[in-house]
């Protein structure tokens, strides 16, 4: 069958809710051809089980099951692109955003000739729903940083709810940053000029099962995404955010080592050595929630990334004085022999650190497997192995 839509739903722990997306899209989209495209981020709870079941009685169903990758931006650009029809929508699957909206936003679009149409909270007839106000002022604020230099007019370049047209996300696909979770900002801010974009209202509505994603660290997401779209082709996103964190620990450590000092009456050999070791604990762990929350070391893992954290950036320490040192005997002023070590440092540290500390791994799925299995008995008595790659 050749599908005219195709609907992409990234997951996690989303199981209680595949059966009633499902039955909702079913409604909504009657004479229309269909496909429904699950991406699920190797959820623990059996969301990828549960999608595969109701796949053996519809044949419009399809799960992309991803190990060792995470992320709902990520996995919206490999939904749409395993899209075989002319139309992608993407949605969640946590039943906010309204359905019955998509015959709407497929029409104007091959009407109107336009190549993206975005579910707007904040047009005529849309609305927040009966989100808390403090998630309202939220996504008022990131509105108004999202599109600082951007070259189109949107009302809602927060909604995670829209329609793009496959021939025109193609063109400029490999421009996307795919970092976080606004999706349609990467795609307003990299799909450059003469973009034709239409809105269609819909109500945001409560989540019905599961748990929000939503927390501090996808603010900071957000931010990366930002800094990417404007500097990424200058400097690595990922080393801006590291000497953030370097930066932050400069000025922590000399408020502690003040503290020591003039507070404690330590002497300076042992203020400073107290104090480095406070910072490099302070700073392994905002690198690790923050840096690389995508490779974020927990239990054991994170007491071996902390031990070999010390010892790279203790290297670093050591290269950095030498390196100053014989830079100043050269005749260099001392304040740029001092931001010559910082600057060796700083690249010494990102660099070792994300070879060892935080190197990329294949996860071993063995664990979550069990746990989807589990899942599956619970839930409906089966037992079998599900699929490991997809």
């Amino acid at each position: 069958m050749a599908y005219d839509l195709a609907i992409v739903l990234p997951t996690f722990n989303e199981s209680g809710n595949v059966g009633p997306i499902v039955d909702r899209l079913e409604q909504a989209l009657k004479g229309i051809r269909y496909e429904v495209i699950f991406v699920d981020d190797d959820s623990p709870d059996g969301t990828a089980d549960v999608v595969r079941r109701l796949a053996r009685d519809r044949d419009n169903l399809r799960v992309l099951q991803r190990i060792g990758r995470r992320g709902l931006a990520s996995a919206c650009i490999e939904g749409i692109l395993a899209a075989a029809a002319p139309y992608v929508a993407v949605m969640d699957a946590d039943l906010q955003h309204d359905e019955s909206i998509l015959p709407e936003m497929l029409r104007r679009m091959r009407e109107e000739n336009l190549d993206l149409v975005v579910g707007s909270r904040n047009i005529a007839g849309g609305s927040m729903g009966e989100f808390a106000r403090w998630r309202v002022k939220l996504s008022q604020l990131g509105r108004r940083f999202s599109l600082m230099g951007a070259e189109h007019e949107l009302s809602d370049p927060m909604s995670g709810f829209f329609l793009v047209r496959l021939s025109t996300f193609e063109r400029f696909a490999h421009r996307l940053s795919g970092i976080g979770f606004k999706i349609l900002l990467d795609i307003v801010l990299s799909a450059g000029p003469g973009l034709r974009i239409g809105e269609v209202p819909y109500r945001f509505r409560l989540r019905e099962h599961g748990e929000s994603k939503l927390d501090v660290l996808v603010g900071l997401e957000y931010f990366e995404l930002l800094v990417d779209k404007h500097l990424g082709g200058v400097v690595n996103v990922r080393f801006v955010l590291f000497g953030m964190v370097g930066a932050l620990g400069v000025g922590v450590h000399l408020l502690i080592l003040r503290t020591l000092l003039q507070v404690g009456g330590l002497s300076f050999a042992t203020g400073q050595a107290v104090t480095t070791f406070i910072v490099m604990i302070l700073n392994f762990v905002l690198n690790n929630s923050v840096t690389y929350r995508d490779r974020r070391l927990r239990g054991w893992r994170f007491l071996g990334g902390l031990i070999t954290f010390c010892l790279a950036c203790g290297l670093g320490v050591a290269a950095n004085v030498a390196i100053a040192n014989e830079a100043f005997r050269r005749g260099m002023p001392w304040v740029l022999a001092a931001v010559t070590g910082l600057m060796f440092t700083a690249v010494w540290n990102y660099g070792v650190t994300s070879m060892t500390t935080w190197r990329q791994e294949r996860r071993s799925s063995e664990q979550r497997a069990r746990q989807r299995i589990a899942a599956a008995a619970n839930g409906s008595g089966e037992e079998e192995m599900p699929a490991k790659t997809t």
